[in-house]
């Protein structure tokens, strides 16, 4: 039996689409009016707040709720919701009809952005790092890209790493045709200012809240919506310890400085993006047993939760505390 009890929201257990992050349907393609389509897509929000009794913060006194981005929405969830919708009614408002973004071979932001096409009837590219990858079957991720109607468009590691460079990009244009950019991850002005709101649903609900990251959109907008003495902690997914300088120029261009108390813990990226151990692999297993949860996702949930999960036994957080993750699906 789940230990799960819902604190606000809806029942910590997916809708009847299916589990968190599928491709169930939950609104019609191909409409002819991208911004009556986005506004149709009628999202959970306020996200669930749900305490589970863990023994291993318990012992510590700290509560430890998991915010249930997941369960926003079956096809846009998480994060990718809060930083992918504001880009989305902007192109809407704009009349584009083509988004055209970038990621890796294991990117939930390119899904996200495949199904808003097939959602709201806009045509999707999606620029995927390594032209190795291009003769090869497609996996899962890059699978359900390409079902959504997504063009995928393999480049070189060093072509890739051009993807904020404009002369670069008008090469896309000249391939592709006019197109709306999205940035790598969703993470812009836009998007930060989007997940503020994340930040916003947890004032006064916790002491700290963790969320694992990868371009650091959802840190910056979640510090910057917290309350004074909250603090919020990003568990890096990836090796290099860049991000905390990337989360800075995010707010930056957001909201023209520094916002909230955060920071950022590169401990806990596991070999990097889309990588495992066999001790997360053990750690993801057991906490979803105990607590009822669908299986984690490798690449960011089970990697906050397995950080967190360290820092409590570490004594990192006081007696009385209450933690909340992010559980972005």
């Amino acid at each position: 039996m789940s230990s799960a009890t819902p604190l606000s929201g809806f029942p910590g257990s997916p809708g009847p689409s299916g589990s968190p992050g599928s491709s169930g349907s939950s609104g019609s393609s191909g409409s002819s009016d991208p911004l009556a389509a986005l506004d149709a897509l009628a999202p959970r929000l306020p996200s669930p707040l749900t305490e589970v009794a863990d023994e291993r913060f318990a012992r510590r006194g700290v509560r430890l709720l998991l915010k249930r981005d997941d369960l926003i929405h079956p096809d846009l969830v998480g994060n990718k919701w809060r930083k992918l919708v504001p880009n989305l009614r902007a192109a809407a408002l704009a009349g584009d009809r083509t988004l055209l973004t970038f990621g890796g071979a294991y990117s939930n932001h390119l899904r996200a952005t495949a199904a808003a096409g097939r959602l709201l009837g806009l045509s999707t590219i999606g620029v995927v790092r390594g032209e190795e990858l291009a003769g090869r079957p497609l996996n899962a991720s890059l699978a359900r890209c390409a079902a959504d109607g997504m063009r995928l468009h393999f480049v070189t590691r060093a072509a890739y790493r051009r993807r904020n460079d404009p002369e670069w990009t008008d090469t896309l244009r000249d391939r592709f045709g006019p197109f709306r950019l999205v940035p790598e991850g969703g993470s812009d002005a836009e998007a930060v200012r989007g997940a503020a709101e994340l930040g916003r649903e947890l004032r006064g609900a916790a002491d700290v809240v963790a969320v694992a990251c990868g371009t650091g959109g959802t840190l910056a907008g979640l510090a910057a919506g917290l309350a004074d003495g909250q603090r919020a902690i990003g568990f890096s997914v990836l090796r290099g310890g860049f991000l905390a300088g990337d989360v800075e120029r995010l707010q930056y261009a957001a909201f023209g400085g520094r916002r909230g108390d955060w920071t950022v813990e590169d401990r806990f990226h596991c070999g990097g993006f889309a990588r495992t151990t066999d001790a997360l692999e053990s750690f993801a297993a057991d906490f979803a047993a105990r607590h009822g949860l669908p299986g984690l996702d490798r690449v960011y949930v089970a990697k906050v939760l397995y950080g967190l999960t360290a820092l409590a036994g570490e004594g990192a957080f006081p007696a009385g505390a209450t933690v909340a993750a992010v559980v972005t699906g």
